[in-house]
Parts: C-alpha cells; structure tokens; sequence
C-alpha cells in the first residue's frame, strides 16, 4: 500500500524534532520464544470474580452496586440505535463529527451500564438487553469513527479530501480505529463473563460475538501493518493511538483467541508495535501531546504493559526502566492546583478529569510515593467507593478491583516548586513547594510541529493561588477543521491567541522547523527563570533576527516577562498579546489590573515603551465555554520603539 498522503496523518502523530532512538525496550528484554513460553495458556490470568460467583459481587458497598443498577436500569427494553449511512457521510460532507459519534457513543454507553448492572446484581434482569446489544453490534459493519476513514485502502488517495461523497463502511477492508479497538475490547469481557450465560439461551450469540471480534479485529491486525499507528508507516512515529489500539488488540487476544501460536505471535507483534511509541519518548518522559492525551498516551502504555504483566504471570515486566517511570511521572510533575489544572500547552483543557485510580497504581508498579499518593488524593476527590463510573472495562475493572492498599496511602497534593523538562522544552515553577499561595508559571520553547500542537512556541502560563491569570485557551470542540489545512486557521490555535508577541506584524507558523533556540533554564531558593530565543519560530518576513523571551519568578515577590530584540528592519508594528479569563482594566498608563475571585494583581510596564489596550473575544464553542465562561480577553501592548534593538518587560505582582 502506498503511504496515504493524509494531513489527518501528519497532525494526528506525535512529531518531534529530535530523532528517534531505537531503545526497543521489549523487543531487546523478550523473544517471542520466551513470550510463548510465558504466556498463561487460559484465561486464569484474570483476576477479576466470575459473574457467577456472586459473593465477591456482593462484597462492593452498598451504594455503589445500587449505583450501577440504576445506571443499567436507564437501558432496560433500551431500543438499539443504527447509524444510517448518512450519519457517517456527514463528516466528509460538512465535517460534523457528532451526528455520528452521538450514536455511537451512546450504544457503548448502553452496553456497559447493562453489563456492569448484571455483574453486581446477578439476577438475570439486564441480560436479554444485553443480547440484543450484542446482536446489534454484530450486524454493525464497521465499531469506529467516520473521522477515520482515511485509514482506508486507497491507493495513496486520501479519500476525505478526493472522494468526500463516498466514504462508507467497506466490510472487504476492515480497519482498526480508536473506536473499533474500544467496542472490542468490551466486547471480549461480555463475551468473557456471560458466554456461559447465553449458551443457555443459545449457543449462536457466543460464537457470532466471538467470530465478529475476530473478523473485525483480529485477523486484519494479524494480517496488516498499514494501519500507520502499529508502525508509523515504517517510519516509527506514532503517538496516542498507539499504546490505545494495541492495549485495546490485546485484550482481545488474550480474551478470545483459542491457537496459541497465533496468540503469542499476536502479542510479540503488539510488544514490537508499542516499542515505537516508547522509542519516540526522551529520556525526561515529556508527553508532547499534552497532560489531556497523557492519559490515552503514557496512561494507556500503564495498562498495556500492567496487562502483559498479568498475562505472563509477571515475567513480562519493564516497570524499573527508567523511561516508564518518567512517563508515568510526567502527569504529577505537570500539576498545577486544584485537582484538575495541569500545564495545558497543546490540545488541552487547562482542567483535566485524570484516572485517579490508574495513577494509583502506575505509581504503585514504578515504587513512585508521590505519584502512588497522587493517585490516592485524585482517589479520594473522586468519591470512587460511592459513585459508580463507566468506560472501556479494562479499566473499569482495574478501578473495582485493582486498588488494594489505596485508603491506607497518605493522599499527596504534587505541588511541585520546579521542574524542567529539557526535551519538550518546559519550565515550571512556583512560589513554594507544597502551597498554590501565590504565583505558580509554565513556559515552553520547542517547536510548532509538536503533535495535538498549537503555534505556541515561547508561551506562557500564570496562575496566582491556584487560579489561573495568564491562559492558554486551551482547544474547542473537534471538527473536521481541526486535523486538515484548516487547523491553523482555527483562532485557539494561533499564536496571535497565545501569550506571545507579534513581530512586524507577523504571527507564528506551524510546522517542526518553526522552534525555538538557546533555551535555558535555572532555579534557586529565591528565583526560577527560563529564557529561548523564539525569532525562528516566525517566518522570514517577521525580520527577526533575535527574539529572546524571558520568564522570571522572583519567589514571593512578582512575575517577570521581558522581550530583548533585534531585527534586520522594523517595518511593521509589534504587539505583545496576552489571554486572559479575568476581569481586566487599564488603571493609567503603565499599570494595567486584573482581579481574580481572591487576589487583585497589577501588570506593570514602562509607558514610554508599550502602550496597552485590552479586546474582547466572545465564545460561541461549548466545550471552551465550560471551561471560560462567555468572555475572554486578549492584553495587547503595542510596542512603541522603531528601532531595530529593544528591550521591553512587565511585571506581575500582586496588588496590595
């Protein structure tokens, strides 16, 4: 198969601008003779009780098992919905993702209320709704996505963009999606815990659920290696997808697949595939993609490599490598306040709903305290012993019945005073460790070809007692702009929508060659400072020769941003911009305030040399305005010096 010239490819894979080191973690620890001499020949290694042993059911509190009842009781006599044709030719006609995913997203839903309802009531009551969710997925054609069907086999042509009018389900080219993998996946369980179950009512819906998960999964995963996220095209750069999808293929194998020459062949080809997502980390386990897909990125290798653990009875285990154990950190280490802020650069929300209990037990396997703690304080904010959840039920599962030793784990705030992460290029630091009292900030150098990334390139975050002041918006609503040509023309992704200047009237280009230069990094008891020259992430016409931003904190005292320099012509004017959520005003010339719900801070800056304006920017996107509100406001300071050197900065303090 040709490589499809997709740009759906190139900016749903994690680029970086390092090159890639073939560590081949598993691959150099494991052949596949010794995976087939490891393998549990059954299905013993499942740790989880047997639906018939109602006992260890019984044995969740109270609440909780009525929780999950009444969430199945929401499906019973539940009316499966089908997706027309139409439904999946919206997305390559309009690009609406949602008259599809709605549907689709709803049938998972249905399928796990039901079957986690039978699994802790036990009575039979859930289980003929749980049939025709079976039947109703089995007649389906295709479990996944109409944003993927650039996947297809088309001979280099990338039917989203050639053939928008005709891309259908095609049952002759089965193709493995995040959403084929996840309807998999919970199909393997329910075929696991309840085939016994419906044998007595027909041996038929076991053997066609096991033949679908074959057919649509199985064998084309066997079969193929053009799906790009088993092996970049060659090339080894994958990302999310990657530790996602095959997490999902193993569980299938483990669960379904009867000849074990195919089974451990299947594994050995997941381990070499999930070498590429670790090949493609640095050593300092920086997710690229941001704290928002960390928990399908670093999050899903845990659960792939906790279940090759248990497949194996344990033999298969690289959980005191070094590069694991930074991945897993990563997600504590980017941790802001308030349980769900974290350092969003790239296509993140600032506020992120992380898996407590994953967390957990990342933290438990790599022997990290702070990260065990971490997970046990997410733990405990999450109300997880009474308030039952849902999802993929792997992991579901893992929450129920893998968290041994969690309420005896002091719960751990990560309130980090500093770090950096020389490879992403991102600094962090804040007033003091252990307190969101007073000023916590992130900065980035790298590159605009960073995957899920915005042209961002020496941006900044600041928060004041765990709130955010200084934002980065963060990313709307997906549409089929979001991952085309058209992504850059989408405002949260622009530079001019960071906190980031504008150089003679140019903004930011995308792409791996716009990055930063000379960033550095340093901190102290009394000071945490960064600096990188961002002039090469503007195009020649900007002409800057030299553009070195600066973040200082002085711990206890104020927030230091300055702009040192130099270009060949000064042709056009410059601007400084800055987003903010708060409430802001110019009090005079050369004091600008802004006032948070428990702080007022002042930015102070030379009148000579900048003057401030501030714009309204209403949101109309649903998914920002959960996180924003109506209004944001962008902080524009015009510079005013003609010249070809300068040196401008604005301090952050607060107003007392």
């Amino acid at each position: 198969m040709k490589k499809i010239t997709c740009l759906l490819f190139s900016l749903y894979i994690t680029v970086s601008c390092f090159a890639i080191e073939k560590r081949n973690l598993l691959q150099n620890s494991y052949t596949l003779k010794s995976i087939a001499e490891y393998l549990v020949k059954d299905n013993s290694w499942v740790t989880y009780p047997a639906y018939n042993n109602r006992a260890a059911w019984l044995k969740f509190p109270a609440e909780l098992r009525s929780g999950y009842i009444k969430l199945g009781e929401k499906y019973l006599g539940y009316t499966w919905p089908t997706i027309p044709a139409t439904k999946y030719l919206d997305f390559t006609r309009s690009g609406n993702r949602q008259s599809m995913e709605k549907p689709f997203q709803e049938r998972k839903e249905a399928l796990e209320a039901l079957v986690m309802a039978e699994l802790m009531e036990g009575k039979g009551r859930f289980t003929d709704d749980i049939i025709n969710g079976v039947f109703s997925f089995c007649e389906q054609t295709y479990w996944g996505y109409s944003a993927h069907f650039y996947m297809y086999r088309t001979n280099g042509v990338n039917p989203e963009v050639e053939n928008p009018t005709t891309v259908l389900p095609d049952i002759d080219d089965p193709i493995v999606d995040l959403g084929v993998g996840e309807v998999a996946n919970d199909l393997a369980w329910v075929w696991y815990f309840f085939h016994d179950e419906f044998d007595k009512v027909s041996p038929i819906i076991s053997k066609r659920l096991k033949r679908e998960i074959k057919m649509k999964v199985l064998d084309p995963y066997y079969e193929r290696d053009d799906y790009w996220w088993i092996t970049g095209w060659g090339k080894g750069a994958v990302n999310n997808w990657n530790p996602w999808c095959n997490y999902n293929v193993l569980n299938c194998i483990m669960l379904i697949e009867d000849d074990p020459v195919k089974r451990a062949q299947g594994i050995y080809k997941t381990m070499s595939s999930v070498d590429l997502f670790l090949n493609i980390y640095k050593d300092d386990g920086g997710c690229t993609e941001g704290p928002s897909y960390w928990n399908v990125a670093g999050g899903r290798l845990y659960d792939y490599l906790d279940l090759l653990r248990k497949a194996s009875n344990g033999k298969i285990n690289i959980f005191d490598n070094e590069l694991v154990k930074n991945i897993g950190r990563y997600i504590y280490r980017v941790y802001i306040s308030n349980g769900d802020y974290y350092t969003n650069f790239a296509d993140a929300s600032p506020k992120i709903q992380q898996r407590g209990g994953m967390v957990y037990r990342y933290g438990k396997s790599i022997k990290d305290a702070e990260m065990e703690g971490f997970g046990a304080f997410l733990l405990s904010r999450s109300n997880y012993e009474k308030k039952p959840h849902l999802g993929t039920f792997g992991a579901v599962l893992e929450d129920l019945f893998g968290l041994e030793g969690w309420k005896q784990t002091k719960p751990v705030e990560p309130l980090i005073s500093d770090f950096y992460f020389p490879y992403l290029q991102i600094a962090q630091g804040r007033d003091k460790s252990g307190t969101t009292d007073g000023f916590y900030f992130a900065a980035k150098g790298g590159s605009n070809g960073e995957g899920h990334g915005h042209n961002d390139v020496g941006s900044c975050l600041l928060y004041y007692n765990g709130q955010p002041v200084l934002i980065d918006v963060g990313v709307g609503t997906y549409t089929k702009e979001t991952f085309s040509k058209q992504r850059y023309n989408i405002w949260t992704m622009q530079s001019l929508y960071h906190n980031l200047p504008v150089i003679n009237g140019v903004a930011q280009k995308a792409g791996g060659s716009f990055k930063a230069d000379n960033s550095n990094f340093s901190a102290s008891k009394n000071k945490v400072s960064f600096a990188t020259d961002i002039a090469g992430a503007y195009p020649s016409d900007a002409k800057a020769e030299k553009w070195v931003r600066s973040y200082i904190l002085e711990r206890g005292k104020k927030f230091r941003i300055n702009d040192s320099f130099q270009l060949s012509e000064n042709t056009s004017h410059s601007q400084l911009n800055f987003m903010t959520a708060l409430q802001c005003k110019i009090v005079k010339p050369g004091m600008l305030e802004l006032k948070g719900s428990n702080f007022d801070l002042q930015m102070v800056y030379n009148p000579q040399l900048l003057s401030a304006h501030i714009e309204n920017k209403k949101i109309d996107d649903v998914k920002l305005q959960n996180v924003w509100g109506n209004d944001l406001y962008r902080i524009v300071f015009d510079v005013k010096s003609k010249g070809l050197k300068g040196n401008v900065s604005i301090d952050v303090l607060e107003n007392k």
